[in-house]
């Protein structure tokens, strides 16, 4: 069996490698993959906040706050103590590191990100999110590594070298990142401690034969060169790098961020970092009795804010900050309604954050409709697909052209515009999302509603969801003529509760909440 069907095949996992006292999962097959490639030297830092943030308290929308607060009393925000941003929206009063690079004009919030047919299993979604799969649909490879495979096809066979001599992606911790799994091996080195990187010394030996084990030894033996050359790259740009900035101490997410800075400050090309904040899975405890504003969620919140804070300043200060965005992702949010625990149980959409110098500062998309009729199942609808987050970032940071967006991630991929100009990247300061006004009657409905919307022509998705963000119907995926339309939605068939309508036009999605009695 040849060396590359072998490891397709999954007969070898990702190979753990100690550099002195240093576990690199370097070159292995993982369960997924990806690459990013071109010619730019943008950078991307990927932050997994890992058990499902509650986006609700995290941004807090002021303008459904009497109805939000009568489903969540016991974990809700005072809003005499939120830090207040908008007319409509606050952060948590633990995020004033964050708070301060919203005034800087630093942060970008993506509302209501999630995906169709959202699953609430950690494991499951997590792998969704980081193929950017359909719900149904079992990838073996990242979103990342799909890209890398697309201008670096072959890896890892003669990697590195003169033209690619360092990392495409590093991982901070012990396991490569599944965001980078390619067909073959993952994109990603783990790396735990730049400083201790040493070499590990591999025997060549004599010629091995075509068998299992000769197959497996060939593997190790090229894993461990591979290893042994990106080690060598990796610390010497942690040599000639530097941090400008104070990091806040005992914090795990600032530490992994302070080494990101500092690679990248030392001229390493690695294109994608991909660092992690655990502990959100917080069905108890989120806050403290008697004091909302504490718990282990303030605590994350604040451990966020502090660590990009230091990060996005450190940057600048290093005068590399127009290199580098970041993006905050989860596996899910919250549900609306609290629990008897002090806590909220997995739910569906939440926002994303992106941050940096060439980020369009601002908030796309709309607050969570929170109604008088909240089911306990109830999430937060999806507006934004968050492949399309993924594909905007392929597009307007790594130069990456629409039709191989589409083929990587889905065919309804829609452009996002929360980059702005700056130098390479394609954005443009005049790309806006235009919004879409739209109107269901009646609403609440017994056996059918009518939905209004404007449009000046174009194509339209129109979809009814339920609250646990299943798509239940396409009423409607075509193209409208310019003008005023009105669609029938039938309901009869559907049990009395909470559904949601999901208009995507063009560039432009809108979900209105529906209650049938």
């Amino acid at each position: 069996m040849k060396r590359r069907k072998f490891i397709k095949s999954g007969s070898l996992l990702t190979l753990p490698i100690l550099l002195q006292g240093t576990e690199i999962a370097a070159i292995g097959n993982s369960v997924l993959a990806n690459v990013i490639g071109g010619d730019t030297d943008k950078v991307l830092v990927l932050i997994q906040l890992e058990g499902g943030n509650d986006g609700l308290n995290t941004l807090i929308p002021l303008d459904q706050y009497s109805n939000l607060q009568a489903v969540r009393s016991n974990v809700i925000i005072p809003e005499s103590s939120t830090l207040k941003i908008t007319d409509t929206n606050a952060f948590h009063p633990s995020m004033q590191g964050v708070k301060e690079l919203w005034d800087d004009a630093k942060i970008g919030i993506i509302q209501n990100v999630g995906y169709p047919n959202q699953n609430r299993s950690h494991f499951r979604s997590t792998d969704i999110w980081n193929t950017a799969s359909n719900a149904d649909e079992f990838v073996s490879t990242g979103w990342l590594g799909r890209y890398f495979d697309q201008n670096f096809p072959g890896y890892p066979d003669n990697y590195p070298n003169t033209d690619c001599p360092d990392p495409f992606a590093i991982t901070l911790g012990f396991f490569v990142s599944e965001t980078c799994q390619g067909p073959v091996s993952n994109y990603s080195i783990a790396i735990n401690n730049p400083d201790d990187l040493g070499q590990v010394d591999v025997s060549e030996g004599g010629e091995v034969d075509m068998s299992c084990y000769g197959n497996e030894l060939t593997f190790i033996r090229e894993t461990i060169r591979q290893t042994n050359a990106y080690s060598s790259t990796v610390s010497s740009a942690y040599d000639k790098g530097n941090n400008l900035e104070e990091y806040p101490e005992d914090i795990g997410l600032a530490a992994q961020l302070k080494i990101v800075a500092r690679l990248i400050s030392g001229g390493l090309q690695t294109k994608v970092y991909v660092v992690s904040l655990g502990g959100f899975d917080l069905h108890g405890n989120q806050v403290e009795d008697g004091d909302t504003t504490s718990g282990e969620h303030a605590e994350l919140l604040s451990s966020l804010s502090q660590s990009v804070n230091a990060f996005q300043n450190d940057l600048v200060a290093l005068g590399v900050d127009e290199r580098v965005i970041g993006l905050t992702y989860s596996e899910f949010g919250r549900r609306i309604r609290s629990n008897f625990s002090f806590g909220t149980d997995h739910g569906t959409a939440a926002p994303m954050f992106v941050f940096g110098s060439c980020v369009q500062a601002g908030i796309l998309g709309d607050n969570p409709e929170i109604g008088n009729e909240v089911d306990v199942q109830e999430g937060v609808p999806m507006q934004y697909d968050f492949r399309s987050v993924y594909g905007t970032i392929l597009l307007d940071w790594f130069g990456a052209n629409e039709a191989d967006v589409k083929e990587l991630l889905y065919d309804d991929f829609q452009h996002i515009p929360f980059l702005k100009l700056c130098d390479s990247v394609s954005a443009t300061d005049d790309d806006k999302l235009t919004d879409i006004k739209i109107e269901l009657f009646p609403n609440p409905c017994t056996n059918h509603s009518y939905l209004n919307f404007d449009t000046v022509g174009g194509h339209a998705r129109i979809s009814v969801f339920d609250v646990l963000g299943s798509e239940l119907v396409v009423i409607s995926n075509r193209k409208f003529a310019a003008g005023s339309h009105r669609i029938y939605i039938e309901m009869h068939k559907f049990l009395s509760g909470s559904y949601f309508v999901r208009v995507q036009l063009n560039t432009s999605i809108k979900t209105v909440k529906l209650i049938k009695h």
